[in-house]
């Protein structure tokens, strides 16, 4: 083999018919799409523990779809080779939140979309997307349930509480009762009628009651 040979062979055709202008247009447009994708996740997070590191997480998997999808799209042989490659990957991770899967399939699906070069469709999913999320995420609402739990020292303590969130709530279910002889544990499942919370610190300066906790669904505390 001679340098002519190397010179000439396919590899190096391959790399002088790749057009590096649109290199350049798929992957700063994939950087704006996922800063986009980190920024809708960071305003719309409502979970327990934040994380920015799966934030730009998101950022990077958008730029890496589009550069994996520009090497497929240039050559039907390598498409068949990373099909294959790609299946033996594995992820053992966790999710958390539902709504992480979501902002996966979307930075995956933005990254495929701009890597097969349509461009205006994959800006104005993602503005959509984006919209949508912000809206139904964000959204208040008056009905959601929350978990509180009473802590009495006897019966007639128990009757007075009870009567009190009874008043104070839309709607209460009685979750589980648990009796000692330290006292009795209420947990009960309750429906505020508004954003107001401080029939908690009524409930708790009751005469009897030693304590009492609001506990949202998602993990938030109120006292």
């Amino acid at each position: 083999m001679t340098f002519n040979d190397i010179f000439k062979s396919s590899f190096l055709e391959k790399a002088s018919a790749f057009s590096v202008m649109d290199f350049m247009i798929a992957m700063v447009l994939a950087f704006a799409l996922g800063l986009f994708i980190f920024w809708v996740y960071k305003k719309t997070f409502n979970g327990v523990m934040y994380s920015a590191g799966f934030g730009v997480s998101l950022m990077a998997m958008t730029m890496i779809t589009t550069l994996v999808i520009l090497a497929v799209t240039s050559n039907v042989v390598l498409s068949l080779g990373m099909v294959g490659a790609l299946s033996i990957v594995r992820f053992r991770t966790a999710i958390k939140e539902p709504m992480d899967i979501a902002f996966l399939f979307w930075a995956i699906a933005a990254g495929i979309v701009l890597g097969a070069g349509l461009i205006v469709l994959a800006v104005f999913g993602s503005l959509f997307i984006g919209v949508v999320l912000w809206v139904f995420i964000n959204r208040k609402t008056s009905d959601h349930p929350y978990i509180m739990i009473v802590s009495c020292s006897d019966k007639e303590a128990e009757k007075k509480a009870l009567e009190q969130i009874g008043e104070a709530v839309k709607k209460q279910v009685l979750k589980s009762k648990t009796v000692s002889k330290a006292g009795i544990e209420l947990t009960l499942e309750v429906r505020l009628k508004g954003d107001d919370s401080d029939f908690v610190n009524t409930v708790s300066e009751t005469e009897g009651v030693e304590n009492a906790v609001l506990v949202s669904y998602n993990g938030d505390y109120m006292s």
